[in-house]
């Protein structure tokens, strides 16, 4: 017996369903967003992966029930427009694609800059624009960003990508506040980890030893894991089913937030 409770399912045994519902997620074919997507996958949404590459995306889809591939560079905004159309209707969007660049800011260059703030803001603002009128229309949808602790603090070496996810929690608070303003159950959210267990973190241990003059072997604990609180990495799955929560109709009150899975960073 299924019991329909706003735009979602909950079933008889208490458990959320997202049965019917469409997704997108991206950067979906590794780390965070593969975590995402299968999660939401697994609660019987449809989703929509997207990436760079499209023969991981091939490799990464196969067997998922419902899940549809499509390869888009998020850094040209013809393409991002291109994945908007490609994927809707979609009530929940997932914006998760990021990169990293590690370097002082005197050397840092300013094609890396303008290549991190497309990807991780200007990309989740112009799928945002192109998908949330339809959540209006359906009186339903969930826009959750991928954020990170380094949208409310900063790191050295980090100028572009801490930018980059502070102005991402500025959009999630500003359309949250649009979309409250239009009523239905829509709700546009973050979630803010410390560092996941992913390739774009195990790819900043050389570049950080190499800036800080340190053994390879010593980034994590002396570096990365500095400032938790919990020495210890979070795991893709971990962030996932956090994203699920948000996607719960009771978990609507979370509209504007940020939700911090930091291990403690923030207590200090």
């Amino acid at each position: 017996m299924v019991e329909v409770v706003g735009g979602s399912t909950v079933p008889a045994g208490g458990e959320m369903t997202l049965r019917g519902k469409r997704a997108l997620v991206t950067g979906a074919a590794s780390g965070i967003g593969h975590a995402v997507a299968l999660h939401l996958s697994g609660l019987g949404a449809g989703v929509t992966f997207s990436d760079l590459d499209p023969a991981r995306l091939a490799v990464v889809t196969r067997g998922v029930d419902g899940a549809r591939a499509i390869a888009a560079d998020l850094s040209d905004p013809v393409q991002v427009e291109r994945l908007a159309r490609e994927a809707g209707p979609v009530d929940i969007l997932v914006n998760n694609a990021g990169l990293q660049h590690v370097s002082p800011i005197e050397s840092f260059e300013v094609e890396k800059w303008d290549r991190l703030l497309a990807v991780m803001l200007t990309a989740p603002f112009l799928l945002t624009r192109a998908l949330l009128p339809a959540m209006y229309g359906r009186g339903w949808g969930r826009i959750i960003n991928v954020a990170s602790v380094h949208g409310l603090v900063a790191s050295p070496y980090k100028v572009a990508y801490v930018s980059a996810k502070h102005g991402l929690l500025g959009l999630t608070k500003t359309v949250a506040l649009e979309a409250a303003a239009r009523g239905g159950n829509i709700s546009v959210s973050a979630v803010c980890p410390s560092y996941v267990r992913t390739p774009l973190v195990e790819t900043q241990i050389v570049d950080q030893a190499r800036i800080r003059g340190i053994a390879e072997s010593d980034v994590v604990e002396d570096v990365l894991l500095e400032r938790n609180a919990v020495k210890r990495l979070i795991e893709p799955e971990e962030v996932a089913r956090a994203v699920g929560f948000l996607c719960a109709d009771s978990a609507w009150s979370m509209t504007g937030a940020a939700m911090t899975l930091d291990a403690g960073w923030l207590a200090h």
